[in-house]
Order: C-alpha cells, then structure tokens, then sequence
C-alpha cells in the first residue's frame, strides 16, 4: 500500500510518502508556519523523488490536531480534497500519537505549544495514550514520566520530571497510527478549544440613519 502522510498540526510542515512501512520520500520543514503556501508543493516534491503521480497514491493518513485552527485546517482541507479527487480513503489520526510512536519509552508525556501561554498534551504508557488529548496551563503537568516531550521554550515552565526531548510527527509514525483495517472515518479536528478568531461584535446603528419600512 502506497500511503501520503500530511501532518500541519504545529509550526512543522511534515508530509511524506510510504510504501509498507518504508518511507521513499518526505520533506519536514521545522518552524515554517507557511502551511498554505508550503504543503502542496511539498507534496509534489515527494512524489517526484519517489518517482510517483497522485493516481499512485492508495490511501492518505492526516494529523488531526490537537493544534492550531488554521495550521490543522489546512493539513486536513488538503487531505480531503486529494482523497476526494483521487477516490482514495482519508485516515486521520491524533498528532500526539504520532509523535509517542517515535519514542522509545515505558511512560511519556507529549505536549506541543498552543499558545496562549497553553500546551496541548497526552500521556503515553508502552506508546499507547492513557489520557488526553487535553489543553492546560504548562505548570499543571506535575506527574513525572520517563521522557517529557516539549518545545523548549516552555520546558522550564512544566513541573513534571523526565528526560526531555522534542520531537515533531514524521510520514511513517503518522500511518503507523492509522487503522487500515477499518473503513476511514470523516475527519474530525481535534481543536479542543474554539479559534482565536472571533466574529466582530455588531455595531449600533447611528441615530442619524432613518427606519425604511419596506411594503
């Protein structure tokens, strides 16, 4: 199975593609922020690497979040149109999974930034999720894991002990989340929380404009 893994949940474009479990090709941009300029065309570069076209392509694993509103919109619009224009399943997955698959641990604390001076996070025993994912303020991460799992600029901010480390959803973590075996479900974000984008509130109507009844 040919898979084309999307992940846009954090800063961190991430997409790839894999053939049974063996990554051919995938372009990790760190700290772009560029998710609607940078995606596509990154998917077309992984495609040409591995000397693929997008009707190669059997099935597409997307991050769902936990993430930011417009990041995850965009991972997630762009897994959808592809697998609805090529007839393929689309398989979403909890980015925090992803980011446990890659390590090597008995517990785990796995959080990203999702500002507001908040963390999104879950926990992980022998790399399955025990709770989350959740948001919350970094200093109420008290209980202690193996290995922390933070961006460093909050590191010092979360009580918890453990080694820590910071790692992003690669290609091949992604699909290793997904669940081939069932019928791929609609995708549904994993926000947790409603955007930072807000309707403006409405405005009074000036004195100065009369009431026109329309007959």
């Amino acid at each position: 199975m040919l898979v084309l893994a999307i992940d846009t949940s954090t800063s961190t474009i991430v997409t790839g593609v894999v053939r049974d479990g063996s990554t051919l090709a995938e372009r990790i941009l760190v700290d772009s922020g560029l998710h609607n300029e940078e995606l596509i065309p990154r998917i077309q570069e992984v495609l040409q690497e591995a000397n693929l076209t997008f009707a190669d392509l059997d099935a597409v694993v997307v991050g769902c979040g936990p993430g930011l509103f417009t990041g995850l919109r965009v991972g997630m619009a762009t897994a959808a149109a592809l697998g609805d224009a090529l007839h393929i399943p689309v398989h979403g997955v909890c980015s925090l999974d992803a980011i446990a698959q890659r390590i090597d641990a008995p517990t785990a604390l796995v959080t990203i930034d999702a500002r507001r001076r908040e963390v999104f996070w879950a926990r992980y025993t022998e790399g399955t999720r025990t709770q989350g994912p959740e948001v919350a303020a970094p200093q109420s991460l008290t209980e202690n894991a193996d290995v922390v799992n933070v961006p460093e600029h909050l590191s010092d901010l979360i009580p918890a002990q453990g080694r820590r480390t910071y790692l992003h959803p690669t290609p091949a973590a992604l699909i290793a989340c997904a669940d081939f075996q069932s019928p791929a479900e609609p995708l549904k974000a994993l926000y947790l929380r409603r955007p930072d984008v807000k309707e403006p509130k409405p405005k009074p109507k000036s004195p100065a404009v009369p009431d026109v009844e329309l007959r």
